[in-house]
């Protein structure tokens, strides 16, 4: 594959060990990957995780469970990590710029375009940018696989050729190979071959994301027109050989070959539902084939409670999913109303295109 820009997310997982210690060893030979790749003319992207690790041990405490608090270590943590990072990229005469995001920057246009903006100018500069989730002042829990996600818009947000997820696996199994001795790793996985992949989450609690989360990603990823590679942080010369001949072992995701629209993506993959509605079929058919907008009449049933601006799924009766939504209305009014419940500019449709799954 041909790679001149070269998006790499490394986990909690790679980064720091059991107790919360920096993995140096591991974050000095990617940073020399990096250098290395990057005199061939490609430009890299970093997106790391690891920050709330780092800070439970600065603060010498047990990890809490509360957002909030979680989110008051990670502010301590970032600031760790980013020393620690700065440091070993200077030792390599390269400099780095802190960017953090959340994906709901990709659901505002005027957002996305500023992002994308500040990347390209860091890159210019040949600056590598750093960015991670601006976990301290989320307005929500912090979330199971975001920067993996994060990871994979980013990838769509500067149009990477790859995008290069290393974790503490080589790869994808058909089965946890940490509790299945006959695992065998899947060497390329196509999109419409994903419902039979057992994946399978972190096991050892210290990451906010297992494979199931990079298999999100590698949705998106996708679905942007960027080809996804799962690695293991710790295969030697890892980012080096996976613009060339890729890495062995690892897990090869093809793009589609199309580009999506960021909005949607976020819509469809990067957001938690906070809930579900069910509609008729007159309903179904309208928003699959003319665009329209979910209107309260074409709702029978609300499930879960949630306000105005939550994600939530739409399905049909007999229970298939085949939408997702910003809702504009609060659950508790929408079946008294005959307002727009979703409109068609925050819809997601999740259609049969190639044998896959899709997004319009």
């Amino acid at each position: 594959m041909s790679v001149s820009r070269l998006v790499v997310k490394v986990g909690t997982t790679s980064l720091t060990t059991d107790v919360g210690e920096f993995r140096e060893e591991i974050a000095t030979s990617l940073v020399q990957g990096i250098d290395v790749v990057r005199r061939r003319g490609v430009e890299v992207v970093l997106v790391v995780s690891g920050a709330i690790a780092l800070g439970v041990r600065r603060l010498g405490i047990a990890r809490p469970t509360e957002a909030a608090v979680l989110q008051a270590i990670s502010a301590v943590g970032q600031v760790e990590l980013l020393a620690q990072l700065a440091q070993l990229f200077r030792a390599r005469d390269m400099e780095i710029g802190q960017i953090l995001l959340a994906p709901q920057d990709f659901g505002d246009r005027r957002q996305y375009l500023h992002a994308r903006s500040t990347l390209l100018e860091l890159l210019r500069m040949q600056v590598v940018p750093v960015i991670n989730e601006n976990d301290a002042v989320a307005n929500e829990e912090i979330r199971f696989g975001d920067n993996d996600r994060l990871a994979a818009l980013v990838s769509h947000l500067v149009h990477a050729d790859l995008l290069l997820l290393l974790t503490d696996l080589p790869g994808v199994y058909d089965a946890d190979p940490r509790r299945v001795s006959g695992a065998q790793l899947i060497e390329r996985l196509e999109l419409d071959d994903f419902d039979s992949v057992r994946a399978q989450g972190s096991i050892s609690g210290r990451g906010s994301g297992g494979m199931s989360s990079k298999l999100a990603a590698a949705t998106i990823a996708a679905r942007s027109g960027v080809d996804c590679l799962i690695a293991s942080a710790g295969t030697e010369d890892v980012i080096v050989a996976s613009i060339g001949a890729r890495p062995s072992p690892s897990t090869l995701i093809p793009s589609l070959g199309v580009r999506e629209p960021a909005r949607r993506l976020w819509i469809a993959y990067a957001t938690d539902p906070e809930g579900s509605l069910i509609v008729d079929e007159g309903a179904r058919n309208a928003l699959c084939s003319s665009s329209a907008s979910l209107l309260a009449v074409g709702v029978r049933e609300v499930r879960g409670r949630f306000m105005a601006g939550a994600t939530v799924e739409i399905e049909t009766v007999a229970g298939e999913v085949f939408a997702r939504g910003i809702a504009r209305l609060d659950a508790s009014v929408i079946l008294g109303t005959r307002g727009v419940v979703v409109h068609r500019d925050d819809l997601a449709i999740l259609v049969q295109s190639s044998g896959a799954d899709g997004v319009r």
